[in-house]
């Protein structure tokens, strides 16, 4: 028993840097969406200020790039709270660290770049749409499209998470191989 312990503990494909690798992940996961969400958030609602004072009414409204911005940050949530469970398990392969790292920066930098999307279109598009309302319509798709940038790397970021060996002992497959 103690000396299965120690090989798993030693083995090349279980090296105890591994968590490192899974660490990064989970913070990039939150670091990035978070920004992605903030920076949508500010850069929105500076045009959500200044049709504020032009049009009181038209604010509720203008509230939807907001909305969108911090489902953003939810995102990273989910990711880093699955990335969690991974890194802290007894047995915790370079391949599974590897694999979570990659899931950290799929749903942080897309969540990012949705952010910026969110966050310009949404202050052009509130600006455009308390002059013409016609243009609200049209911000509103240029939103819905850009969440779906943030949507796509979650979803990727999920298949990562929850695919992969997190085996630390060598099958007969991968010790004939090296």
């Amino acid at each position: 028993m103690l000396m299965s312990i120690l090989l798993r503990s030693v083995t090349e494909l279980c090296p105890v840097y591994s968590p490192f690798f899974g660490s990064m992940g989970i913070t990039a996961s939150i670091v990035f969406t978070v920004f992605g969400g903030a920076y949508g958030t500010a850069k929105s609602s500076v045009g959500i200020s200044s049709v504020g004072v032009m049009k009181p009414e038209f604010i509720m409204k203008s509230v939807i790039p907001v909305i969108f911005a911090g489902i953003i940050g939810l995102y990273g949530l989910i990711v880093c709270i699955l990335l969690f469970i991974n890194v802290t398990k007894s047995e915790y392969s370079l391949n599974r660290a590897f694999l979570d790292l990659g899931s950290g920066l799929t749903c942080g930098l897309c969540g990012l770049a949705s952010g910026m999307a969110i966050g310009i279109s949404g202050d052009c598009g509130v600006r455009g749409a308390a002059q013409q309302p016609k243009l609200f319509v049209g911000m509103l798709i240029c939103q819905i499209f850009s969440e779906a940038l943030a949507l796509y790397g979650f979803i990727v970021a999920l298949i990562m998470a929850s695919t992969g060996d997190n085996s630390c002992v060598a099958t007969a497959s991968s010790s004939s191989s090296a």
